[in-house]
């Protein structure tokens, strides 16, 4: 499970970070509340540990922006200040949980772990998007009610970014998450099967959706993403990579 941890005390964000990564966690830190956007907006997490107390933007202000962006990644509250309205406040607007400080390093990894397993407990078997419907339990998925046949990757990098909408998911991350890959590994192998997807889940102009935008979205420089914010009018990998053969290793390989 991918957990940024968002704390301005750098001792304590440390070994935070160190404690979580001991119990197999991929784990971040940073120390203000606009890395903690940045992040977020560049790649995805399964939980968020956020301090209140935060410069550049506090806890409160992040929260704020990061539920506005309708993403859905479980965040549990650090506070320091032992007030209710405040602690009622933070679930108010999105928090799934709150931790006193000072706290127990073993009571809060109790309670990342508890949502880590809610988060996958309650995960919804049909993702939708738009148009776009993908089961999970019976591996279907239509657009805009047609049936669309994927290949097994298709399936899995759909989900994955349908699970994620409204954040950006890097290419490495795409690598090492849906492909089991190195991020170096010298492949275009996600650019290829984002214009696979893309095709598949076209209008009938074959470039586009019913509503005249990429279903999946490239944010330049960075990566891709269904369901953006922004209203800026997304880079199309398809315009960007055209026709690509597929490479791995910078060895070219058939589609």
């Amino acid at each position: 499970m991918k957990v940024l941890i968002v704390e301005d005390d750098a001792a304590l964000g440390l070994f935070l970070q160190r404690g979580l990564k001991l119990d197999g966690h991929e784990v971040d830190w940073v120390g203000d509340g606009e890395a903690a956007l940045a992040q977020l907006s560049n790649r995805s997490f399964d939980l968020v540990v956020l301090d209140l107390g935060l410069p550049r933007k506090d806890g409160v202000e992040v929260l704020t922006e990061l539920r506005g962006r309708c993403q859905r990644t479980a965040v549990l509250v650090l506070s320091g200040r032992s007030d209710v309205e405040e602690k009622v406040k933070c679930l108010n607007l999105g928090a799934d949980d709150c931790l006193l400080k000072p706290f127990s390093f073993h009571e809060l990894r109790a309670r990342c772990g508890a949502l880590l397993r809610r988060r996958e407990q309650f995960a919804d078997p049909v993702l939708r998007h738009e148009g776009v419907e993908l089961n999970r339990m019976s591996r279907r998925v239509t657009c805009e009610g047609r049936r669309v046949e994927l290949t097994g990757k298709e399936f899995s990098l759909l989900e994955y970014l349908l699970e994620r909408r409204g954040q950006c998911c890097s290419r490495s991350e795409l690598l090492r998450e849906v492909w089991e890959m190195a991020p170096d590994a010298g492949t275009n192998v996600v650019d290829v099967y984002i214009n696979y997807l893309r095709k598949k889940l076209s209008g009938p102009d074959g470039l586009e959706d019913a509503a005249g935008d990429p279903v999946i979205e490239t944010v330049r420089g960075a990566g891709y993403m269904i369901g953006g914010v922004g209203g800026k009018k997304p880079v199309r990998s398809d315009v960007l990579f055209g026709q690509m053969p597929l490479r791995m290793g910078g060895q070219m390989a058939g589609a």
